[in-house]
């Protein structure tokens, strides 16, 4: 399938029409020249609904589209799970992560970890986050998109990567974190116009024309297994989504890992204007969060009934795509590319951030704002192209793509929360305890795996941190290092939200439960 003229049209203008805005909100005024705070955190002046539109605009990648369509053609509804949940996980990180990491205005989470514990916490924790960032995160994006681009296109793998790279690159890389978030409102817009309008005409083409609720309907008729949103035991799924543990279990640390503890994400929190508009940035991107299994998952269980024997999953959304009446396909396009792109800036920026501040810096101190801003600009092209390399040989054979990336990072989620949670508010925690939670987590989590093949890796994650929670409050204790002397003061720490906040709280709490009550 190739594009139509009408298409390629719509696609060209939204590119041009993203670059230029990124480069006239990334003009510095007169006299004045980008600095590290500039470019690594939008100067620290981000409204909420930027902050809001870049935190699901970084979150929603090729990963998210073609990953958890592709699980929704295999596993059905049940997929959302990680949407829904990570909606009530903003909650927390924005009433009680939020407020700390503000306070101690800081540039990246291994800065945070330094001025809590150590230079070793520190330097471990940046390299690590590095290795995950270039070689699990950021060739997932790369290749699940490339496979997108050649499912619609016919585009070789190869050149759709190197498009997908080159176009992140034209808007993001001289502007920084302020083209990538203000961006973001034209990426998410896009995203939600052209991820709704494919969801409603599958629906129309499902019920021959009948309207939405009429394709809702022969859904839940003819694939009523893809409703259900706990899954039973004797599920062939299960495995991955074991029933209530996607409501209570070790899914909550994944998504405190993710929203709480990420550089990638809370980077955009952190260029807030304030703590307030931190806060509003986090409950508009909640509220985005319950809508994406609309535009994610409701295309895959779609075409589970219209073009089932597809050779992989992940190619479930982009099959939809070959519906669409042409503009409105390149308009779909144009979304499908956006979150890509949107998604590849976002981490070749967090990448660059981490590199500089927590390691080039360390080495080469004292050096011009400028020297500093073009390094990061360096190292994301570098970063980019290694993952480039890299996406093939680590991709290539997987068919549920987010099911693995899910997984792999779940073997080292545990040890990250408990050093984060243990630091932020248990004052004994000492940098002895949280390097043996970190390591902890490396080592137990395979040790189940390979102990415990058939318990879920949801599952397996609650375990282990509950374990990494026991090994980091037993090794401080015994230790004693530095016990306290960097503790975070929780007294000095404002927790208390507006009006707004707690309003939009229990909105987002209240349509969960309607949608858990409605599809058990």
């Amino acid at each position: 399938m190739s594009l139509h003229f009408l298409d390629i049209v719509v696609l060209s203008i939204y590119v041009i029409s993203l670059i230029t805005v990124a480069y006239l909100v990334s003009r510095e005024r007169p006299g004045h020249t980008k600095n590290t705070e500039d470019y690594f955190l939008a100067s620290k002046s981000l409204p909420w609904w930027a902050v809001g539109a870049s935190l699901i605009a970084s979150n929603i990648s090729a990963e998210q589209i073609i990953g958890m369509a592709g699980s929704g053609y295999v596993v059905g509804l049940a997929i959302a799970s990680y949407e829904w949940m990570a909606a009530l996980a903003l909650l927390i990180v924005g009433k009680y992560f939020l407020p700390i990491f503000l306070r101690h205005k800081i540039y990246t989470m291994p800065q945070f970890l330094e001025q809590r514990y150590d230079y070793r916490v520190k330097m471990v924790m940046a390299i690590f986050w590095l290795g995950v960032y270039i070689f699990v995160n950021l060739t997932s994006i790369l290749w699940l998109g490339a496979l997108a681009i050649r499912t619609i296109t016919g585009i070789d793998l190869v050149y759709g990567m190197l498009l997908l790279g080159g176009f992140s690159l034209a808007y993001s890389l001289y502007g920084g974190l302020k083209a990538v978030a203000m961006t973001d409102i034209i990426q998410v817009a896009v995203l939600f116009v052209g991820g709704i309008i494919l969801s409603v005409v599958v629906l129309f083409n499902l019920a021959d024309n009948g309207g939405i609720l009429a394709g809702i309907s022969t859904l839940m008729e003819r694939a009523p297994e893809k409703f259900d949103l706990i899954l039973s035991p004797n599920h062939p799924e299960y495995i991955n989504l074991p029933g209530i543990s996607v409501i209570i279990g070790g899914i909550w640390i994944m998504n405190l890992s993710y929203w709480g503890c990420n550089q990638y994400i809370i980077q955009r929190t952190l260029a807030a204007g304030s703590l307030r508009e931190g806060q509003k940035g986090i409950i508009f991107a909640a509220y985005l969060k319950i809508i994406m299994p609309i535009i994610v998952v409701l295309p895959g269980i779609a075409a589970a009934i219209i073009s089932p024997g597809l050779e992989r999953s992940d190619e479930a959304y982009p099959t939809m795509m070959q519906h669409m009446p042409i503009g409105i396909k390149g308009l779909v396009f144009a979304a499908l590319v956006a979150a890509i792109v949107s998604s590849l800036s976002s981490m070749m920026n967090s990448i660059s951030t981490i590199f500089t501040m927590d390691l080039y810096v360390r080495y080469r101190p004292n050096q011009k704002e400028t020297h500093y801003v073009t390094v990061g600009r360096l190292v994301s092209l570098t970063c980019l192209v290694i993952a480039m390399l890299c996406a093939r040989p680590l991709l290539g054979h997987f068919d549920q793509a987010f099911q693995y990336i899910q997984e792999f990072t779940g073997f080292f989620t545990p040890g990250i929360v408990s050093l984060f949670l243990l630091g932020l508010f248990w004052k004994k925690t000492n940098a002895n305890g949280a390097l043996s939670a970190a390591i902890a987590s490396a080592f137990l989590s395979p040790v189940f795996k390979i102990l415990f093949p058939a318990l879920p890796f949801i599952e397996r994650v609650g375990w282990v941190f509950v374990l990494c929670m026991a090994i980091g409050m037993l090794v401080s204790h015994w230790t004693h290092r530095e016990e306290g002397s960097k503790a975070v003061e929780l007294d000095d720490i404002q927790f208390t939200t507006d009006k707004t906040y707690n309003i939009g709280a229990v909105g987002v709490v209240l349509i969960l439960y309607a949608i858990y009550l409605a599809w058990q």
